[in-house]
C-alpha cells in the first residue's frame, strides 16, 4: 500500500501543534464533506483521505509511533493486541505454534505471517519489541472498563438514604492470563529467548475476560432524585493492579408508589377529603415519606386544590433546596347514604335551591 504522508493531506508542518492538526482538518472536512459536494468521487475519496489522517494524527499516542516509525507505523503493534489476535485467529486446539528461529524453519516469522501480514520482525523470526516470563500471559496495563448498573429505590429509602447490597455482573480481566487472552512458553537458548508454544487460555478461551458476579455493599446517600448517578471508584471492571480498576456508575430509579408521584425533588400525594370536610373544614392524617401528619383542611376547599408542606419532600442535596410536599384534594360524595342522611341531604339541597345560587355550569354553556 502506497505510504500517505498525514501531515501533507492536512496542510501542516510536522511540528503543528494537537490545536493545529485540528483546526486544518475541521476545515477540510467542511470543504470536502459529501454533503457539501453530492455525487463527487474525487471529493469523497479526499473526505476519507483526510479522516484517515486526523485519526492518527489527532491521538497523540497512534502520532508518535506514526512519527517513529513513518511508513511502518501500523507494524508496530503492541505485544499484547499481537497476542490476543493469534488468540482469536484460532490456535489449533491442543496444537499450540512452534516457533524459535532459524533451526525451526523460520516459525515466528511465519507465524506472524500467516495471522497478521507480516506484522511481525524480519529474518530470523525476530519479532519487534516482545519479551517474556518463564510462562505467562502479557498484561496490556491499560485501565479496565467502567461498569452502569442500575438500582432500584423505594420513595422512603431515597428520602433517607441507606445501605444497599446490589450485585453487578462484569467482564474482568482473566486473572491467568493477564487479560491477553494467551499462554505463551519460551526457553532461552545463550542470550536469545525463544517462543516454543503460543496457546489460547484455557481460562477465558482467548477472549481475555471472563465474566464475573460481584456483590457490592454500598451506600446510598438521603435525597436522590430518579436518574441520579453514583460513582463508585475502582469497582469496575477489575485491571492488572487494582489502581487500573473501572469505576462503577449507579443510575438511581425510583421505585413506583401507589401513593406519590416524585417531579424533580417535589412529592405529590393526591389527598381524599369528604364533602363536608371540605364544606365544613377539618383536620385530617394525612401520609409523608416519614410517617404520617395531622393535616387541616380550610372550609369551602375544592376538588383539586393544592396544599403545600414547604421542605417536605426530598431532601436537598448540595446547593439544591429540598423539594415540597404537596397534597392535591380529591373531594368525595357519599354514596351508601342512610335514609335520615338522605333526608338531611334533601333539605339541604331544598334551601340551597331557595337562595338562588348561580349556576355552577353556567360558564360551561357559553360557547
Amino acid at each position: 500500500m502506497e505510504f500517505r504522508d498525514y501531515y501533507k493531506l492536512l496542510g501542516v508542518e510536522r511540528s503543528a501543534s494537537a490545536d493545529q492538526i485540528k483546526s486544518a482538518y475541521r476545515k477540510l472536512a467542511r470543504k470536502f464533506h459529501p454533503d457539501v459536494n453530492p455525487n463527487n468521487k474525487e471529493a469523497e475519496r479526499r473526505f476519507k483521505e483526510i479522516n484517515e489522517a486526523y485519526q492518527v494524527l489527532g491521538d497523540a499516542d497512534k502520532r508518535k509511533k506514526y512519527d517513529e516509525l513513518g511508513a511502518d507505523w501500523e507494524r508496530g503493534a503492541s505485544e499484547d493486541e499481537v497476542f490476543r489476535r493469534y488468540a482469536r485467529a484460532g490456535a489449533p486446539h491442543g496444537g499450540p505454534f512452534t516457533g524459535g528461529g532459524a533451526e525451526a524453519g523460520g516459525g515466528f516469522s511465519d507465524f506472524f505471517e500467516r495471522f497478521f501480514g507480516g506484522l511481525g520482525g524480519g529474518a530470523g523470526g525476530r519479532a519487534r519489541g516482545f519479551s517474556f516470563g518463564e510462562e505467562v500471559g502479557m498484561r496490556h496495563g491499560g485501565r479496565a472498563p467502567d461498569l452502569q448498573a442500575e438500582v432500584e429505590l423505594p420513595l422512603r429509602d431515597a428520602m433517607h438514604g441507606g445501605a444497599r447490597r446490589i450485585t453487578v455482573t462484569a467482564a474482568d480481566e482473566c486473572d491467568h492470563c493477564g487479560g491477553t487472552g494467551v499462554i505463551a512458553r519460551q526457553e532461552k537458548r545463550g542470550n536469545a529467548r525463544i517462543i516454543r508454544s503460543a496457546d489460547a487460555c484455557p481460562k477465558c478461551a482467548g477472549a481475555g475476560v471472563i465474566q464475573a458476579r460481584r456483590q457490592l455493599e454500598v451506600t446510598i446517600p438521603a435525597g436522590m432524585t430518579d436518574g441520579a448517578r453514583i460513582r463508585l471508584k475502582g469497582q469496575g471492571g477489575k485491571g492488572a493492579r487494582p489502581e487500573l480498576n473501572g469505576d462503577l456508575f449507579l443510575t438511581i430509579r425510583l421505585k413506583p408508589s401507589s401513593v406519590f408521584t416524585v417531579a424533580g425533588r417535589d412529592v405529590r400525594c393526591q389527598l381524599p377529603v369528604w364533602d363536608y370536610e371540605a364544606a365544613l373544614g377539618a383536620e385530617v392524617t394525612a401520609p409523608t415519606l416519614d410517617g404520617r401528619i395531622a393535616l387541616k383542611i380550610p372550609a369551602g376547599s375544592q376538588s383539586g386544590r393544592v396544599m403545600r408542606l414547604k421542605g417536605r419532600g426530598l431532601p436537598g442535596r448540595g446547593k439544591e433546596p429540598a423539594g415540597d410536599l404537596l397534597y392535591e384534594l380529591k373531594v368525595l360524595a357519599p354514596t351508601d347514604l342512610t335514609a335520615e342522611e338522605r333526608h338531611l341531604m334533601e333539605q339541604l339541597a331544598e334551601r340551597r335551591r331557595a337562595r338562588d345560587l348561580p349556576d355552577p355550569r353556567a360558564e360551561l354553556m357559553r360557547e
